[in-house]
């Protein structure tokens, strides 16, 4: 329920509707709503992420735009 209030807030900061949200940061739409609906729960790493698109959004739009630059990322 937690993670659901959080995701739904982050978004809402934000002022974007769930597609808005979903494509400007990479996340599927139907994943997204999944999280909002209470359906499934966010791994550790996507809180990670929600958490770090809360605090800032403008770097993790900075951030975004740099791997999409790049390309994907191997390791």
């Amino acid at each position: 329920m937690r993670a659901r209030r959080e995701v739904r807030l982050t978004r809402e900061k934000l002022g974007l509707s769930q597609p808005e949200f979903a494509a400007r940061f990479h996340i599927g739409v139907a994943r997204l709503r999944d999280f909002e609906q209470a359906r499934s729960e966010p791994d550790f790493i996507v809180r990670v992420f929600l958490r770090m698109i809360y605090e800032d959004p403008a770097k993790v739009d900075r951030l975004v735009k740099t791997v999409e630059r790049q390309g994907a990322v191997t390791a």
